[in-house]
């Protein structure tokens, strides 16, 4: 196995139990990395030649190796990854009484560049790493085992695929193609069309936060923004809530929000429209609209560190138009799914944000991903949702 040496002192995140190394952290003068295979398993070293890790490569990534094992007689193999899949499945096993959830959290999980949600008996698989990409078979056979799935859809058309130099696809391995998936949560019944463009299809790292609205909702009137299949704006109604207006960009995901409303008996207390939020947030306030809660889950506006100053004015934007729409003492879920934005961050947004002679915001509780999101302690990395419940006086 083709050793991997770092640079002196570039060893110290790698002790620590991050699991990536970046292209200039790599000692290229003595292992080149140029020369390697995509997805190829290599061992690092440090300066000194020290074993630190079993890894897989890939020289076309700033993330030049992804760290799968820190003892020196256990390699990465079929039998470590189907080990850790099961440990995987017993923490949601523990966790929750339906089959639905994050089964493998990538990294979270110790499965770096793998990422499986769970509808039941169907199993709906994300690879982005050419190192993973090379477990595929043996990946798909260890999934059917553990969790005796009677179908496996690989969604492997992930942008992020492009900067691994692999191709994007779509494909199912196991049983028949299902079109719509089935999630029980919170009580509520969500059929999630299988080739609706939202990552693995449902929005599980939510699901404590969806259970976390019921206290502010009762008797109130809610709107659920970027609703996507009505996640929020259903639990809201379940919770008690008198009137919800949900709003999503796409048709497809409307109709679909539709069809959970009337499946759940909740259609006389929300309805869904197609619109640009930020532009149905303007109008809404212009025709004298307002709530006593507003859920605002926008997609990540910061994919990229280049990306980070645009995305600040986006997160400034929705906050801003979100809280004029509130009635005194209303109250405020806001979230992001940017990694690159910390909860002080999204804290601070909001308070730079709120109406002009408002008393200030009363942050209430905070919110971050589900626990079958798990967070590697080594990585903050792994750490990408992040949001509160607050309430403006």
């Amino acid at each position: 196995m083709t050793a991997l040496k770092l640079k002196k002192r570039e060893e110290r995140r790698v002790l620590a139990g991050h699991g990536w190394v970046f292209s200039n952290e790599i000692d290229t003068e003595q292992t080149p990395l140029k020369g390697l295979e995509p997805g190829s398993s290599v061992t690092l070293e440090s300066a000194n030649g020290k074993f630190l890790a079993h890894a897989y490569v890939n020289p076309h990534s700033l993330i030049a190796a992804r760290v799968t094992s820190r003892d020196a007689r256990e390699p990465f193999n079929a039998t470590v990854l189907r080990a850790r899949l099961q440990r995987a499945l017993e923490l949601r096993e523990y966790l929750y009484d339906d089959p639905c959830y994050r089964l493998v959290h990538s990294e979270g999980d110790f499965l770096p560049g793998l990422t499986v949600d769970r509808y039941n008996d169907v199993l709906v698989v994300q690879i982005t790493t050419a190192g993973m990409e090379r477990y595929r078979d043996e990946i798909v056979d260890a999934l059917q085992s553990v969790t005796g799935a009677t179908a496996i859809y690989l969604r492997n058309d992930a942008p992020v695929r492009k900067l691994e130099h692999l191709p994007e696809y779509r494909e199912w391995v196991v049983g028949e193609a299902v079109e719509v998936l089935s999630v029980r949560e919170n009580g509520l019944q969500f059929d999630v069309p299988a080739e609706l463009g939202q990552k693995t299809g449902w929005f599980y790292d939510h699901r404590s936060s969806r259970a976390a609205l019921a206290p502010w909702v009762r008797e109130r009137r809610v709107l659920d923004l970027y609703t996507y299949l009505g996640g929020f704006a259903l639990n809201a109604a379940a919770c008690g809530a008198r009137e919800v207006i949900g709003v999503d960009g796409s048709q497809q995901a409307v109709n679909g929000a539709t069809a959970n409303a009337v499946s759940n008996g909740l259609q006389d207390r929300v309805s869904f429209r197609c619109d640009d939020a930020v532009e149905a947030m303007r109008s809404l306030f212009e025709d004298g609209e307002r709530f006593d809660v507003v859920v605002l889950d926008p997609p990540a506006f910061i994919k990229r560190r280049k990306d980070r100053e645009q995305g600040l004015r986006h997160y400034a934007l929705n906050n801003r138009l979100a809280m004029r729409l509130l009635n005194p003492g209303g109250i405020i879920v806001s979230a992001s799914c940017s990694q690159a934005l910390s909860h002080d961050d999204l804290l601070q947004q909001m308070r730079q944000n709120t109406p002009r002679g408002s008393l200030g915001l009363q942050v209430l509780a905070p919110l971050q991903q589900g626990p079958d999101h798990p967070v590697n302690i080594a990585m903050p990395e792994t750490l990408y949702l992040t949001g509160c419940i607050a309430r403006l006086l």
